[in-house]
């Protein structure tokens, strides 16, 4: 299954960043010298040819400087083996399939912080057919829709988005729009599934995507979208939802990180009730809904801090508690009280304002 580049969106409603970086290895592919030349069309972009595979980042001595010369810098690389070698991503997903690793957008609250080492910056991957060519190997593989009597009918699923947002990167990379392109021509029982913060759908709705892909827009009330930096407005999200729903996609709704601040039963039941009007008159309309609460680990909030110092984000351990993961971490949860005033309120709000949804999961 050959992978089809589709054309970039529009450049000015999606990010562009300051400067790329094109290694040495990412041009002996065609995906990644295709990247380049989208960067090169948008225009207003340095692009630099590295000699080799190493990044020269040459980022400023002060924190602040160096945070945003990072956030602002694409590297097209080449995914080395370790990083093609799937892995299972509960809840949401069989098995992560990553196009990408890092974020242009500036969330307060972004796990990215506690899971990507060095500098902010976006990589995307310029071999993404031999990314895709592992793929085949694992359907039937998975322990959470493969194997989930409740799920099942999904088939195999491939998340895209653990380590990035892939309609970011979009206008630039073409990468989800390929992948699409490739599961819609993929005939097995499998899904691909992204969210999204972004709203520039307009390069994804002529796809032959074969239902095999879900979108889902990550929302969050009004009220917390200072914490939401560089991202599309929630309407706007949520308008791409639903031209995605007319385009015949399955679609869902990724609430989070649900925050438990002053006045979030009237923010967050306001949301709901946005996201129903938004989505109403959509005919055989397949929509889900994925609710995660708030949790961060020390170094996760160590990073946070440094990144947005003074945010008003609560960090602390008020209505807090402690768990271990299962590879022996520990992470701030809310503790059992709040957790089931929240899961209460959602499922109680989503049942009466989205009562075709599904709720796959509450973490």
């Amino acid at each position: 299954m050959p992978i089809v580049p589709e054309p970039a969106s529009d450049s000015r409603t999606g990010w562009r960043p300051r400067r790329l970086l094109l290694t040495r290895a990412a041009r002996a592919f065609a995906h990644g010298r295709a990247i380049a030349e989208r960067a090169a069309a948008i225009g207003g972009i340095e692009i630099v040819e590295l000699p080799g595979d190493r990044l020269s980042l040459d980022l400023p001595d002060d924190p602040r400087r160096a945070y945003a010369a990072a956030k602002s810098t694409l590297a097209v690389v080449v995914a080395p083996p370790s990083k093609r070698r799937l892995q299972p991503i509960a809840p949401s997903a069989d098995w992560r399939v990553d196009l990408a690793e890092g974020c242009p957008a500036h969330c307060g609250y972004c796990y990215l912080a506690g899971s990507l080492k060095g500098p902010p910056i976006t990589r995307v991957y310029a071999n993404l057919e031999e990314i895709l060519a592992v793929l085949p190997d694992h359907v039937g593989q998975g322990t959470i829709t493969s194997r989930d009597r409740h799920r099942a009918h999904e088939g195999t699923t491939f998340e895209a988005s653990c380590y990035t947002d892939p309609l970011a990167l979009e206008p630039i990379t073409g990468s989800l729009s390929a992948t699409i392109a490739w599961f819609g021509r993929w005939q097995a029982p499998v899904q691909l599934r992204f969210t999204t913060k972004f709203a520039d759908v307009a390069p994804l709705l002529a796809i032959d995507h074969g239902g095999r892909t879900r979108m889902r827009a990550s929302i969050n009330p009004h009220a917390f979208a200072r914490f939401e930096g560089g991202t599309s407005p929630v309407a706007a999200r949520l308008a791409g939802l639903r031209r995605m729903a007319l385009a015949g996609y399955p679609i869902g709704l990724t609430i989070a990180p649900i925050l438990a601040m002053p006045g979030w039963r009237e923010a967050y039941g306001a949301l709901i009730d946005d996201a129903a009007a938004a989505l109403g008159g959509i005919s055989d309309l397949d929509l889900t809904v994925e609710l995660i609460t708030h949790r961060f680990n020390a170094g996760s909030k160590a990073v946070q801090e440094s990144w947005y110092p003074g945010s008003a984000l609560d960090m602390t351990m008020t209505g807090r508690t402690t768990k271990t993961t299962k590879f022996g971490t520990e992470k701030q949860v809310y503790d059992p009280a709040t957790m089931r005033s929240l899961r209460g309120f959602f499922e109680e709000r989503i049942a009466a304002a989205l009562p075709a949804a599904r709720v796959l999961y509450w973490t």
